[in-house]
């Protein structure tokens, strides 16, 4: 169902921009070169080194450079980050403080700026970085900081979900309250036995149904609780017989029990009462009828009196109470979904995505494990921008009740609007723990995990997963029909495997037929949707709900406003480093505009660039660029446009400069992802 054609590899670039290739030497001339090399060399020792293996090009660059930290003894102590005009130099209140604290000499010690604006001043009128500000000579008047009031009195970026130091003290502390979550933890460890209990049950119980084993038609009912059994009564009529074979699963079971209980019901053009199986009191039987009557059933006892028989009335159900909390529900349907990306998926490139028309978004994968223990880094994942109005925070973990403690506490301490589950991580470290894709093999510990985290969450769960573990075993759609049962909001399939990776196209037909078998709960569908006429296509082909856009969001973060246009946007190169500049601010603002702030938001641009590099302006295409097609070597319409499409790290780096100012002497860069699959 996908538009993607797999053998149209490359992309469709008009002539005129296409940069001839280097002429290559024929393989004659090449091997007579070796021939007269190996003959002028002298002859090696074979046995010395063993011979080299073929360098794979999937999975991450393992030995990148990392960012060196300067000593504390050269970093200014924070204490004296911020005084204001007028502040006097207060002592620092840590005796054993291995930071400096002679203002005068850090200054004087202090790199030159790295541009005359400073982002931070000039938007909310303070630095909060004051004195050690990358850009501080746009507010540091002496040895002071210079704040000046804003007129709409916002002081600071408006983020939310920073862990507070009272709760990161109980985590560390072991202390937290998590008494909610090990009873919900209990109570979902039980209805899993239960229900393993009942597939043992259903497994000895193969071939012809009991006879001395009926149910009487009112026990029947839509709930996948087990029914009452009542034994030793001869079947009638009016009672159904259960037998259910041993590949019935639970939402086979409430199909059976629908079907039991209709074929139970008189038809209204039935006249007259009719018998069913009636209780016995005192040794005799009660004279009770059931009457159908405007589509109603009504007991008519001897005495007279009736009273309704079904589900009970409105005025009959027990209200919540004005101060018991309901679960938040969203309107899935229709939404264009950023999905959460590791690394490239942080906050700055979140607003970007909002800013171009994204309608949800959520957090980098966060690990569950970390969160419990109160790491700042890893509580940095979770953070949320006042401009991302249907946020979600996306959990990794392998033990249910780490999970179901997590959920509970980022329910208590975070502002988001849903949850996801990650099942989908193909990373061999978290699959080999038993989280990730390894959920999607352990259908017990996951079903006990989303039972125990839906009853502490006030917001809705979802979960996100791949096909299978393997390309050939697809097992998603299994899935797709227990999380009906499991009070599951929404799922994300991405058309892949978890053998695959990012290789190969998107399945986009199996996805499908996982929306078919997911009905009425909204699925969404992920991969290879670069362009508005992609997702057209997989929305319109498949059934799904929406669309979870990925890579192609990385590629062309304005792919999203191109779908709420329908249109293609021959987007100038101008505007671009316009959006790039925005990221840099963004980035300024969430990592700091102090020298560590600066190198990490350097960094992120540059992993961001390594796949922005591959968009191919419109302007310079004769058919629409698909997410499979590598583009041959072209210039672009000016010098800009040409730079933006380089492959070359080196080019990536003087992008960063223009925004960000000169790297240190000894910068080097390696992308993350070696990120080959097309």
């Amino acid at each position: 169902m996908s538009n993607i054609d797999i053998k149209d590899v490359v992309a469709h670039i008009k002539k005129e921009f296409i940069i001839p290739p280097e002429p290559r030497e024929t393989k004659a001339e090449a091997k007579d070169e070796d021939d007269k090399a190996s003959a002028t060399e002298p002859e090696q020792d074979k046995t010395s080194e063993p011979p080299r293996k073929k360098q794979k090009l999937t999975g991450t660059h393992k030995n990148r450079p990392k960012l060196v930290k300067a000593p504390r003894s050269s970093k200014l102590c924070r204490a004296l980050w911020c005084l204001e005009k007028g502040d006097e130099t207060s002592s620092c209140s840590y005796p054993k403080c291995d930071f400096m604290h002679d203002i005068s000499a850090f200054l004087s010690a202090k790199p030159s700026d790295l541009g005359p604006e400073c982002h931070n001043f000039r938007t909310y009128g303070r630095c909060h970085y004051g004195l050690v500000c990358r850009f501080g000579g746009d507010h540091i008047e002496g040895e002071r900081n210079k704040v000046e009031q804003r007129p709409n009195g916002v002081t600071g970026p408006a983020t939310s979900n920073t862990l507070k130091k009272e709760v990161q003290h109980l985590l560390r502390k072991r202390q937290y309250d998590f008494t909610k979550a090990k009873e919900a933890n209990r109570k979902a460890q039980s209805e899993v036995a239960k229900n393993a209990d009942k597939a043992k049950n259903s497994e000895k119980t193969t071939g012809t149904p009991d006879s001395t084993t009926t149910v009487p038609a009112t026990a029947i009912d839509n709930s996948d609780t087990q029914a009452n059994i009542v034994t030793g009564t001869p079947t009638t009529d009016a009672t159904a017989d259960v037998s259910a074979p041993p590949s019935t699963t639970d939402s086979e079971s409430q199909d059976q029990s629908l079907n039991a209980d209709k074929n139970t019901e008189t038809t209204p053009s039935q006249s007259g009462p009719e018998d069913i199986m009636t209780p016995v009191e005192n040794g005799e039987k009660c004279d009770t009828k059931v009457v159908i009557k405007n589509g109603e059933k009504t007991a008519c006892e001897g005495n007279g009196q009736t009273h309704h028989l079904g589900p009970a009335s409105d005025e009959d159900l027990v209200k919540p109470t004005a101060g018991e909390r309901r679960k938040k529900t969203i309107d899935w349907r229709g939404k264009t979904y950023l999905a959460p990306l590791t690394t490239l998926g942080n906050l700055p490139f979140r607003r970007i995505c909002k800013k171009f028309g994204a309608d949800i978004t959520c957090g980098e994968m966060a690990l569950a494990a970390n969160l419990l223990q109160g790491f700042p880094s890893e509580w940095a994942l979770v953070k949320r921008h006042a401009s991302e109005d249907c946020f979600g925070i996306q959990l990794c973990g392998s033990n249910a009740e780490t999970m179901v403690k997590c959920a509970q506490l980022l329910d208590e301490n975070a502002d988001f609007d849903f949850m996801d589950i990650n099942m989908g991580c193909p990373i061999d470290l978290i699959y080999k723990q038993g989280g990730g894709s390894a959920l999607m093999r352990r259908q017990g510990c996951l079903e006990q995990m989303v039972r125990g985290m839906t009853q502490v969450l006030s917001r809705p769960l979802t979960l996100k997963m791949r096909t299978a573990v393997y390309r050939d075993t697809k097992v998603a759609h299994n899935l797709v029909q227990r999380a009906k049962l499991w009070d599951i909001s929404m799922v994300t399939i991405h058309g892949r495997s978890k053998e695959q990776r990012y290789l190969k196209l998107a399945d986009w037909d199996y996805v499908g037929q996982c929306a078919v078998a997911a009905q009425p709960m909204p699925l969404f569908g992920n991969g290879d949707v670069l362009s508005y006429e992609d997702y057209n296509a997989c929305l319109n082909n498949t059934g799904v709900a929406g669309i979870m856009i990925a890579r192609g969001a990385l590629i062309k973060p304005w792919v999203f406003q191109e779908i709420k246009e329908q249109r293609h946007w021959d987007i100038s190169s101008s505007e671009r480093l316009d959006m790039l500049r925005d990221f840099t601010n963004f980035g300024l603002e969430h990592w700091g505009s102090d020298n560590e702030g600066v190198e990490k938001t350097r960094r992120f641009l540059l992993e961001w660039l390594s796949f922005l590099h591959r968009y191919v302006p419109v302007g310079l295409l004769e058919s629409t660029q698909k997410i499979n097609q590598q583009p041959p070597a072209f210039r672009g319409r000016d010098d800009l446009e040409t730079l933006m499409a380089s492959r070359s790290v080196n080019d990536w780096i003087k992008i960063s400069e223009m925004l960000l100012g000169s790297v240190p002497a000894d910068f080097a860069f390696l992308p993350k992802h070696k990120a080959n699959a097309y």
